[in-house]
């Protein structure tokens, strides 16, 4: 297996370009132009424990619900005729390793997602051109507490999947055009070794194309927001019996041409 090597992109670019990768999303068209010939001589090896979210601070985090047919059957809906979207909050991101505390008393499951960064401020952008605002793609769960998610007399979406480390991302971004189609990314998950979710985003009722362009028309997106862009079937709550993860269970997440997350749940002292 050949050894992950990264550049300091402050370093190497001699103080051009922040060591902070939220302050580089907002110069990103200028970052990739420079990239194409950067110095690569001086990298250091690293590895998957070393990283951290690839979007530490994003103004603005969407989320999508029912985007796959599969899941929307799964969930007992009818497909959406618009995007169902909801937001996380920013406290609950993480990188691709680590452990995960299970609220107590609750329902916890996975939800596999591709993850969109924003490259420049979208406004009012057209289908064909919204992929021009995506800086890259990364992987993510979008981890949900089920009994919060569904409390009180309207459901509580955002606090329900915001608990700490719930919004694990990573472990780096890819830009689209290292896909052979960003249209159609295999992605999956496993829980103790156990397929649970395998799924890929050719399934999405609404591309990332869509997504952009809806969101845009009705919020100015920022450089260095991200949209996790809904789960495919295989959730543990669309299971009969459902299944929730446990004390000491190890989530591992895939996805082609992005990488892996591996995390371990941990009980709450």
């Amino acid at each position: 297996m050949s050894e992950n090597l990264a550049v300091d992109v402050e370093k190497a670019s001699a103080g051009a370009f922040s060591a902070s990768i939220q302050d580089v999303y907002s110069r990103w068209d200028e970052f990739t132009e420079w990239a194409k010939s950067a110095p690569v001589e001086n990298t250091v090896p690293f590895t998957l424990d070393d990283l951290g979210t690839p979007t530490p601070n994003p103004s603005q985090i969407f989320a999508i619900g029912l985007n796959y047919a599969s899941h929307a059957a799964e969930s007992g809906f009818n497909l959406p005729e618009s995007p169902v979207v909801f937001t996380k909050y920013q406290s609950c991101l993480t990188g691709p390793t680590g452990d995960i505390v299970l609220p107590k008393g609750g329902n916890t499951d996975w939800e596999t997602e591709l993850v969109v960064v924003i490259g420049k401020s979208a406004s009012g952008v057209s289908v064909a051109d919204a992929w021009s605002y995506v800086a890259g793609l990364t992987l993510g769960q979008d981890i949900s507490e089920r009994i919060t998610q569904a409390s009180g007399p309207a459901p509580q979406f955002g606090l329900g999947k915001s608990f700490a480390s719930f919004g694990p991302t990573g472990p780096v971004v890819v830009t689209p055009d290292e896909f052979p189609n960003p249209d159609s990314i295999k992605l999956g998950c496993t829980v103790n070794g156990v397929e649970m979710q395998n799924g890929d985003t050719s399934d999405f009722i609404f591309p990332v194309s869509e997504l952009v362009s809806r969101l845009s028309k009705i919020v100015t997106l920022r450089a260095g927001d991200i949209i996790f862009t809904g789960t495919p079937a295989g959730v543990g709550l669309g299971r009969s019996p459902q299944v929730y993860l446990q004390p000491g269970d190890k989530l591992d997440t895939w996805a082609e041409g992005i990488g892996e997350l591996h995390h371990v749940f941990m009980a709450a002292s």
